[in-house]
């Protein structure tokens, strides 16, 4: 029979994660009950990360943002990226049922590590993801190092004593 430690607390902090989300909704919400203020405010794109040995990657998804619209900063090792999508209304003669995208402006700021070159960012933006190339510094690259084996000769593969 295994032993399974129980944790009393830690149910709670599921349920207070998930209250925090019920009331960020909230706060979202229009002034009239059950309407929803979805076209203004700010928003958070997701971002994935991911790293290899030569550089890490963030990858936002920012559809519909014009290039002019984002703004990324690096300063004392902080990455800083600004953006703002615009509600357009040229719509003039459309009755809006629901509207769910997000717009509004957002803000995302990731502390970078030591390892990064700041020096050497690129930014690229294709079908809505915005891509931010970080550089490793050439001292933080892994670099594989060769075994040898004193006092023993290699022929072919054996060694001979």
């Amino acid at each position: 029979m295994t032993i399974t430690r129980w944790i009393p607390l830690q149910d709670f902090s599921v349920l207070q994660n998930r209250l925090n989300s019920i009331f960020q909704d909230f706060s979202r919400a229009g002034a009239e009950p059950g309407q929803e203020a979805l076209t203004t405010g700010s928003f958070v794109p997701p971002v994935d990360i991911y790293e290899d040995e030569q550089k890490l990657v963030l990858k936002l998804e920012v559809p519909g943002i014009r290039q002019e619209d984002l703004d990324i900063r690096v300063e004392n090792n902080t990455l800083t990226i600004r953006g703002e999508r615009k509600f357009s209304k040229e719509e003039k003669e459309e009755n809006f049922h629901r509207i769910e995208r997000r717009y509004g402006s957002f803000v995302r700021s990731f502390t970078l590590p030591d390892t990064v070159d700041t020096e050497k960012i690129q930014a690229g933006y294709d079908a809505g993801v915005l891509a931010i190339e970080l550089a490793r510094r050439v001292e933080a690259k892994p670099k594989q190092i060769r075994v040898t084996v004193n006092g023993a000769k290699q022929t072919e593969g054996k060694t001979a004593a």
